[in-house]
């Protein structure tokens, strides 16, 4: 067991080189385009039988069940059958770990934003906006467009990022894809609309729950990483203990809340999903005004707290144990 832990470790830390240098290629076929489209007609095959929202919310349970276990089970058999032969083992392990990471993705998208603030182009930062958010951004101003921006990086830096690699340490590439399986129902059916309410239950909650460690772990990463963008740690820990709970998901604001206290800025508040305006409390203090460079900000914040994570763990499996 052990020893697989070491090689699995050292098989993430290129995962993690590549996703810095790369990320997600254009026309890459990424596992994630799949598991949507596979989503997608789960979906609709549930929706064209089910009578009743009663019918509606168990197909949503028996959408995670076939997920988890295609997500899983694929990898994990494909690494099986090439453990005989290393060095394909350790390159299907690296490709797979890979996918699971989006850090320089997120970084490229978030900073299209950040351009176009900087040129003082709005319809063209709200178009940006709206590639990697969920919320309407037609009417959003400047300080709203980058409160958006700097909420999906610090939420994404668990999602995306912390979460992946927590669950490719402990389970390696099908752990990992298993995770992204989940995420990625929860962003395609885990909304609190009518559409989603009962298909979207199970997904959601699967989510909350795979969810519930990496949060906590991100809020406590981005944190310690707040002296790199002239934060305060002491601060950012108050802060993210204060409003770790002013949210409507059980685990956004841990990240949220640890970055509005680097940032010294205030997240939260309303936004529109759908065309109907969302109640959110506010996190953080207003200390700072929110402008366009703290996207880039959070996102040195977001990079910090992967090499923090990457670096404890490589040193506790390979040096440690």
């Amino acid at each position: 067991m052990l020893y697989l832990l070491k090689i699995n470790s050292i098989d993430i830390l290129i995962a993690v080189i590549i996703d810095f240098i790369i990320g997600d290629p254009y026309g890459f076929p990424h596992p994630v385009i799949y598991m949507g489209k596979l989503i997608k007609k789960l979906e609709n095959y549930s929706r064209s039988k089910a009578k009743s929202a009663k019918e509606l919310k168990a197909s949503g349970a028996v959408i995670v069940l076939i997920m988890i276990t295609l997500s899983f089970l694929i990898p994990f058999i494909i690494l099986y059958l090439l453990w005989p032969y290393k060095l394909l083992f350790h390159i299907a392990n690296i490709v797979f770990l890979w996918t699971t990471l989006a850090a320089k993705s997120l970084y490229k998208e978030s900073m299209k934003v950040y351009d176009s603030l900087k040129k003082d182009d709005l319809m063209d930062s709200r178009l940006k906006l709206s590639y990697i958010v969920g919320r309407d951004t037609s009417s959003l101003s400047p300080k709203d467009i980058t409160r958006a921006a700097v909420e999906t990086v610090a939420e994404n830096a668990s999602d995306g990022v912390i979460a992946p690699l927590v669950y490719g340490l402990l389970g390696g590439a099908p752990l990992a894809m298993l995770y992204k399986a989940v995420n990625t129902m929860d962003s395609m059916l885990g909304y609190m609309n009518d559409k989603y309410l009962h298909i979207g239950f199970f997904p959601a909650k699967t989510d909350d729950v795979f969810n519930l460690i990496p949060a906590r772990l991100t809020g406590v990463l981005i944190c310690l990483s707040a002296p790199v963008v002239k934060g305060n740690m002491g601060k950012s820990f108050k802060i993210l203990i204060r409003d770790r709970k002013n949210h409507k998901s059980p685990n956004c604001a841990y990240p949220e809340a640890a970055a509005a206290g680097a940032l010294k800025v205030q997240l939260g508040g309303t936004n529109i999903y759908f065309g109907i305006p969302v109640e959110k409390p506010t996190i953080g203090d207003p200390q700072n005004s929110l402008e366009y460079g703290h996207i880039k900000d959070c996102n040195v914040l977001m990079f910090s707290s992967e090499i923090i994570l990457l670096l404890v763990a490589e040193i506790i499996i390979n040096v440690i144990l």
